[in-house]
């Protein structure tokens, strides 16, 4: 995602290194070239004009500080523009009601379904809301199968009618279910078409002044470029939604949806999807998102995705082990878990500030792990928790029946006892800072 925009912009900003100062020829120099990189990445022209025209008037209004170069006063000024132009604040959820009312919108394959079983499962262990998922696509069986797997897997109620196919009374009947069940919250997902028509239209039009609800969100898939921006003008004329929901961001898509659609339908991007996975959602943050376009990385984001995953209990027993060098095998494996559950591994490197210009031509495999479980879940559970008595033959029939070479199970035996030692170091280490505390 935007790795081209980055790339450019940066080409961009290089024009004015050197500099002494911003002038109108070397701001109007940069510019050029700036404008061109948005408008190859699909942002809308009218949009782009305006940016650079407010950066540009800007960056010729300050006198650069000594301490400053141009290039970095443009960065700074392009970057707080970029925040502006995708939003500024962040954006928040309105469910305050209970039960709160969620109606889906948007086209058939933009991935409504599957956003509301990510936003359902959101929802149900960051704010503890009880979801109730409803499915009123009575057009498309399958749209009602997947609901319901996506409902079992986050272990959340699913509601449907088989034999109804009026969506107005099934959304309507859910809201009464989740008032007599106590559910707190109700997604509502609704049918969609190829492209925008009058049926659809009238259809959704319809449900929300039935049920009357309290977020409406409008799910588009960015790897549509400029056909996500007027799709949502359509529906904002019709529908007049709260918020917007880009999915497929970490697909091979150019990112002009992401910088155009809130200046053109003057609506906020709450949600981002960022992956395939159940887990791949995270709330859209402006300033974050400027930092990945002008290469500074998202740590904030990082820090959060891990903490999602960090047990309290599970770390202060992890630290014991270690301190007594017995972490083994299988504390591994549950780390490894952790690391996988916050989402792609190119994606989370890539929010590392620095590492995404490095990684960007390097294929980052999600299965990267899969060999080295393959050859941990070969171990008998003696081996797992005492790493010690792997002999020669014991690792020939650990890479035999892993289905890997000798050496690989080596270089993973080798690489884990280092990893043990550098462990056991690092906690002794802060264990002999507290001690004098703890005499004090």
């Amino acid at each position: 995602m935007f790795d081209n925009l980055s790339e450019r912009l940066e080409r961009s900003f290089k024009i004015l290194k050197g500099e002494g100062k911003i002038t109108e020829i070397n701001v109007a120099e940069t510019l050029k070239d700036v404008r061109k990189a948005l408008l190859d990445a699909d942002v809308n022209y009218k949009v782009a004009k305006n940016f650079t025209d407010t950066v540009k008037e800007k960056a010729l209004g300050q006198n650069v500080l000594t301490a400053v170069k141009p290039s970095q006063l443009m960065v700074k000024i392009v970057h707080d523009e970029l925040t502006q132009l995708m939003g500024g604040e962040t954006a928040e959820i309105n469910i305050d009601a209970r039960p709160a009312v969620i109606l889906m919108s948007g086209l058939q394959g933009s991935g409504k379904t599957t956003f509301s079983g990510k936003l359902a499962r959101m929802l149900k262990t960051k704010k503890n809301r009880k979801p109730l998922l409803v499915a009123c696509d009575v057009y498309r069986p399958a749209a009602i199968e997947q609901l319901r797997v996506l409902a079992e897997q986050i272990e959340v109620p699913m509601y449907c009618e088989l034999d109804s196919k009026d969506p107005i009374e099934i959304a309507q009947h859910a809201i009464q279910e989740a008032k007599a069940k106590g559910y707190d919250l109700v997604i509502v997902d609704t049918a969609g078409r190829l492209a925008v028509d009058e049926q659809m239209m009238n259809e959704i039009a319809a449900i929300k002044k039935a049920i009357n609800p309290d977020e409406i969100l409008f799910v588009v898939d960015s790897m549509t470029g400029q056909d996500a921006v007027n799709t949502a003008k359509e529906f904002n004329e019709r529908l007049d939604f709260n918020g917007v929901v880009l999915t497929k961001l970490d697909g091979d898509t150019r990112g002009g949806a992401a910088l155009s659609i809130r200046s053109v339908v003057n609506k906020p991007i709450k949600f981002v999807g960022t992956g395939e996975k159940l887990e791949a959602i995270d709330q859209f943050h402006p300033a974050r998102m400027a930092d990945r376009i002008l290469g500074m990385g998202d740590i904030v984001s990082l820090v959060e995705r891990a903490q999602e995953q960090y047990d309290e209990e599970e770390a202060k027993r992890l630290q014991k082990k270690i301190a007594k060098n017995q972490f083994d095998f299988n504390d591994f494996l549950s780390q490894i878990a952790q690391i996988k559950k916050m989402g792609n591994l190119k994606d989370l490197a890539s929010m590392i500030p620095g590492v995404g210009k490095a990684i960007k031509d390097i294929d980052i495999d999600d299965n990267a792990f899969k060999s080295i479980e393959a050859i941990i879940y070969s171990m008998t559970p003696a081996e797992r928790s005492n790493p010690e008595i792997l002999n020669g033959s014991r690792r020939t029939r650990i890479a035999k029946g892993s289905g890997t070479t000798i050496q690989e199970v080596n270089r993973l035996l080798k690489q884990f006892d280092q990893t043990r030692k550098m462990m056991k170091m690092v906690t002794s280490s802060k264990m002999g800072k507290m001690m004098p505390k703890m005499k004090k």
